[in-house]
């Protein structure tokens, strides 16, 4: 696999500020252009334009032009059951924010961005999948035994992206005295936790893993593995899109063959992270 690189470009995020799959960004997306790439040795026309995180290590970041993480290697897979081979698959930044936005415009085929699946994005675009459940969970000093859940943070200092739903859940659901610190990416988050500025960060646990993965932290953090929701991830489609069951079938495929195992240990594994095995590998959904 890519462990190689996969290392490399998490120690480069170490000074990058993330965001969520629940933050609210407002970075520019690279639109790119369709291009007419060679017909790949499963038969697909021209180049698929696959949207993804940039700042995101182990799920999708960017290093010069090296693209690395789970759900870039999703795609990859998925893209390569499509027909499309890697010269024919061109990357598109998607931050949070613009998601739908370049569904809708027509920027991207698909995205696998972190993107939940929710009743309100499906009013404007359809989704394949899910491939991955997360759940919103908590990263802490990796010596501190004295936060297990959500229910230990009154009185405690927790940080969370500027805009982020994920902070404000635990304040209204769980630790109404919890202290809120708000940065612009998570990376401020994990310094301020390896500072000692705060008790822990929260977002979901594959996001967490991946900053505990990353080397300049590894064995300074933990994600402390109880999740307290559910976020289906999805591969955002055009509305109405025709490729959903053929993406089903690619995403099962690639669960029983034994490779979502391999590209999760390979991304998110030098964290110590387990996914959730009561929600995963997950069965992806009828299309609609």
């Amino acid at each position: 696999m890519r462990t190689g690189r996969v290392v490399t470009a998490l120690a480069a995020a170490a000074m990058l500020s993330l965001s969520g799959c629940s933050s609210s960004d407002d970075d520019d997306a690279d639109s790119g252009s369709t291009g007419g790439a060679s017909e790949s040795s499963g038969g697909a026309q021209g180049t698929v334009r696959i949207g993804i995180k940039f700042d995101q290590p182990g799920l999708g970041f960017k290093d010069g032009d090296e693209y690395t993480g789970f759900d870039v290697d999703v795609a990859r897979y998925v893209a390569n059951e499509l027909g499309y081979g890697e010269d024919q698959i061109e990357f598109v930044q998607s931050p949070s924010a613009q998601r739908e936005n370049l569904l809708e415009t027509g920027q991207v085929d698909m995205i696998f961005a972190t993107y939940s699946i929710t009743d309100k994005r499906k009013e404007v675009v359809s989704f394949g999948g899910p491939y991955f459940v997360a759940g919103q969970d908590l990263l802490v000093a990796a010596d501190d035994d004295s936060i297990k859940g959500p229910e230990d943070l009154e009185g405690k200092n927790l940080c969370s992206v500027t805009g982020s739903t994920s902070a404000q859940r635990i304040k209204d659901e769980y630790a109404t005295g919890t202290n809120l610190l708000e940065q612009p990416g998570y990376a401020e988050c994990v310094t301020a936790l390896t500072a000692g500025s705060v008790d822990a960060v929260t977002t979901d646990d594959i996001i967490l893993a991946g900053l505990a993965a990353v080397p300049a932290n590894k064995g300074k953090v933990k994600v402390v593995g109880n999740p307290f929701s559910e976020e289906n991830y999805g591969v955002g489609l055009p509305k109405d899109s025709d490729k959903c069951e053929a993406i089903n079938t690619a995403i099962k495929k690639m669960i029983e063959d034994g490779t979502w195992d391999e590209l999760l240990a390979d991304n998110v594994g030098a964290s110590g992270y387990k996914a959730n095995t009561d929600l995963n590998p997950p069965k992806p959904a009828a299309c609609s």
